[in-house]
């Protein structure tokens, strides 16, 4: 009987450990600082500011344009009500 219980309390000491929960530690990489990359100013900046007026000219030139295409057809709308 002595020996029954004995294996009894065994058997379920390892059964209780078996279950128990394991907490486990999440390790997260740490990451690196962000690279900043900072670039000089080209050497010749004449012609990149060249560039730039041309493509504001060309911009305007187009927005004006369709100004006044769009009070032609004003105009003539107005002209077929009347």
């Amino acid at each position: 009987m002595k020996k029954a219980l004995l294996l009894v309390s065994i058997v379920a000491a390892i059964s209780f450990s078996a279950c128990s929960k394991k907490e486990e530690t999440v390790i997260t990489p740490a990451t690196p600082p962000a690279t900043v990359v900072v670039t000089p100013p080209a050497a010749d900046t004449g012609s990149a500011n060249m560039a730039a007026s041309a493509a504001d000219s060309s911009a305007m030139a187009a927005s004006s344009a369709a100004m006044s295409a769009n009070a032609s057809a004003s105009a003539a709308a107005d002209a077929v009500k009347k």
